[in-house]
């Protein structure tokens, strides 16, 4: 074989000998940046732990008092039926009718502030996801799976449905 044939290189004792103090050196600076590392790492997880912490108290928060803004919004409607209620005999029809007309904008208003909203389907097509077929009318009117009359309003809920709209439905005749 090739190459079998060249000597060894034989280095002096003194080319083995690292340089102790420089390695010991090295050691306490690698020593010392872990530590720091370590309690960088420590300090992450604790905050973390603070964020998790803060995270579920306030979801515990938006639970407990998410319906205050709404509830808010319905206190001037309370506030005008207990004035119907406590004016009622003594005002006229009008009066009255005037009164529950600024009652019922105080609620529709309340209920858009929530993101609440009709469903009223009369001419739309049925839709199972947010309407409920009460009855199937034959009409020669309007094409099959049209809803006629809306027997009952459905309400939406930021999109969605918090109770499906009664209708009739056409249906060929």
């Amino acid at each position: 074989m090739p190459g079998h044939d060249e000597p060894t290189a034989v280095l002096p004792e003194s080319a083995f000998r690292p340089d102790v103090a420089a390695l010991e050196q090295q050691l306490a600076e690698a020593r010392a940046k872990a530590d720091e590392h370590y309690a960088l790492y420590v300090r992450a997880l604790a905050e973390l732990d603070n964020v998790r912490k803060r995270a579920v108290k306030d979801l515990e928060q938006a639970h407990r008092y998410g319906v205050e803004k709404f509830a808010q919004e319905l206190l001037p409607v309370l506030d005008g039926f207990e004035l119907a209620q406590a004016t009622g005999g003594a005002a006229d029809a009008k009066s009255l009718l005037e009164g529950q007309a600024a009652t019922l904008r105080l609620l529709l208003k309340a209920f858009e502030k929530a993101g609440i909203a009709e469903l009223s389907p009369t001419g739309q097509r049925f839709d199972p996801q947010q309407h409920e077929a009460m009855v199937a009318q034959p009409s020669a009117d309007a094409p099959p799976d049209t809803v006629l009359q809306t027997i009952q309003k459905g309400y939406v809920l930021n999109g969605r449905v918090l109770r499906p709209a009664r209708v009739i439905v056409s249906r060929a005749p």
